[in-house]
């Protein structure tokens, strides 16, 4: 008999529809043939599920077992498959029957002894089954709230195999699992940090405003202490809220990740990542012989900190110029390419020199002019180019930090940033990018006009600063948003003073 059983596999971060097909023949010598580009862990599903069944009590007779995971065409990979392929077996040996099963999407990893344990990848799998029309998805109790999000689809969270055959052959009933999804949209606002605590520094925290109003890229130079790493794990706090399709987004790539805590079934805060400098180029993008979200795909939709940028390898740093580009990551393989999102706001910080001391009054600057130049070359002019914002970080002077607390707090300037924000999208309505940092080409001309006087001054400071073409578009992109936080329709001399003023490395190559 040939039993038939629907689950889901994973291509980037989205579900496809997966029927595993067991045939169980009575004639021919008993064998177990598995097809369908299976990969290490599901073809070694079988040693699992039927260790899972003898423990469970299940016995299969003698048979020549032929499975085929179809589309066959497509490599399938992970523990996932193991329930459906034990209730495929128990189906085509007549012990559940077909009807039983059709309708169902289910995906777990099983034990030697029968319990479910959880797997990666559950909520685009349940989004897969929704869109497919299924009466209901079958998970391990640990995935259960996971797939519960998916609004419109029951989800069954079971301990056992046996327990999963129980309900399956309506023995006993499973409720479907309930996830507040309301309830955890509302811890969405809680942060635990606060400009209001940072003293000082009110330049930095203005870069910061213009860069979360307009979703530009932002680099910190400044000595050790300054205060770049505080000032950038608190930028989440400033962002704007995420929308619920943001959300999902979002834990769609943590859940591929296997990133997605127990206790956290919805990302619902913007992510901030902050990968160590010795990462490779695979873990910061994604990659590996079998492709995985990199930590610009976990920062989506939220901050990618690299702190000691200079630190990082530089073949690191070069593979991250298309996607800061793009916003996703595409990674070619032999046998399939895979996209992954990656629209996040760069955040970076580094030393002015080897020693971090080049420019302050307090501390001696032991470096040399080529150990600075050789410390600085480090970073590619392309990349630079890309990174809209550059902000000197100073020492805090004394005076500052005896005050009681900072001048300005988070709540505020996300009112402000929330209000530059609405100005964009309301500007942009109906067109394919909503904030200033996608602007570019005929847009940027639409968007920014300038006067003859603007024009002037424009070129000038590109002259006399040595500016790339990809330069000047980030100086008009700081500008539209500066007059956006301002509240003004046009650009003026003032506008773009400021926003040149922020293009820190542009203006030391020129000294």
């Amino acid at each position: 008999m040939i039993a038939k059983v629907s689950t889901a596999a994973l291509l980037g971060i989205d579900g496809f529809t997966i029927e595993l097909e067991v045939d169980l023949a009575r004639s021919g010598m008993p064998a177990f043939i598995m097809v369908g580009l299976a990969e290490g862990a599901v073809r070694e599903a079988k040693e699992r599920v039927f260790s899972a069944l003898k423990n469970t009590g299940f016995k299969l007779p003698p048979s020549r077992i032929t499975v085929n995971i179809a589309p066959a065409d497509i490599r399938k990979e992970g523990s996932a498959y193991d329930l459906p392929l034990a209730l495929g077996l128990l189906a085509g040996a007549e012990v559940i029957e077909q009807e039983k099963l059709s309708g169902l999407y289910m995906a777990g990893e099983l034990s030697l002894s029968g319990e479910l344990k959880p797997v990666s990848g559950v909520l685009p799998l349940a989004l897969r089954a929704r869109e497919a029309g299924a009466k209901g998805m079958i998970v391990p109790v640990a995935n259960g709230r996971e797939a519960a999000v998916v609004q419109g689809l029951p989800v069954y969270a079971c301990r056992t195999l046996a327990q999963v055959v129980r309900f399956v052959m309506g023995e006993e009933d499973v409720e479907p699992v309930n996830c507040d999804v309301q309830g955890l949209w509302n811890e969405r606002e809680r942060h635990w940090l606060d400009f209001s605590e940072v003293k000082g520094q009110e330049r930095a925290k203005r870069a910061i405003e213009i860069a979360c109003a307009g979703n530009h890229n932002l680099l910190f130079i400044g000595p050790p202490g300054s205060g770049k790493t505080m000032l950038s794990s608190r930028i989440p706090t400033v962002l704007p809220s995420l929308t619920f399709d943001e959300a999902l987004e979002v834990t769609k790539i943590y859940s591929v990740a296997g990133k997605l805590p127990p206790e956290q079934p919805l990302v619902v805060t913007r992510p901030f990542r902050s990968p160590h400098h010795t990462i490779s180029d695979a873990g910061l993008i994604g990659g590996g012989q079998y492709p995985r979200p990199g930590e610009l795909s976990l920062a989506h939709r939220g901050v990618l900190f690299l702190d000691e940028l200079p630190e990082f390898k530089k073949h690191v740093l070069e593979v991250l110029r298309q996607p800061l580009e793009e916003g996703r990551v595409t990674i070619s393989r032999a046998a399939v390419s895979l996209e992954y999102p990656g629209d996040v706001m760069l955040v970076a910080a580094m030393n002015p020199c080897p020693c971090g001391y080049l420019g302050d009054e307090k501390h001696h600057c032991s470096c040399t002019p080529i150990q600075v130049q050789r410390y600085r070359s480090r970073l590619s002019g392309p990349l630079l180019d890309r990174i809209d914002l550059h902000v000197e970080v100073p020492a805090v002077p004394y005076r500052d930090l005896k005050q009681e607390q900072g001048s300005i707090s988070s709540a505020t300037m996300r009112e402000r940033i929330d209000a530059a924000r609405a100005v964009q999208r309301g500007r942009y309505e109906g067109l394919h990018f909503s904030s200033n940092s996608e602007l570019s080409g005929k847009w940027l001309e639409r968007f920014c006009p300038l006067t003859e006087g603007e024009h002037a001054f424009l070129e000038g400071a590109v002259q006399r600063l040595g500016m790339s073409a990809r330069a000047f578009t980030r100086v008009l992109r700081i500008s539209r948003t500066i007059a956006d936080l301002a509240g003004d329709e046009t650009l003026t001399v003032t506008h773009l003073a400021e926003a040149i003023n922020y293009r820190g490395l542009d203006r030391q190559s020129q000294e």
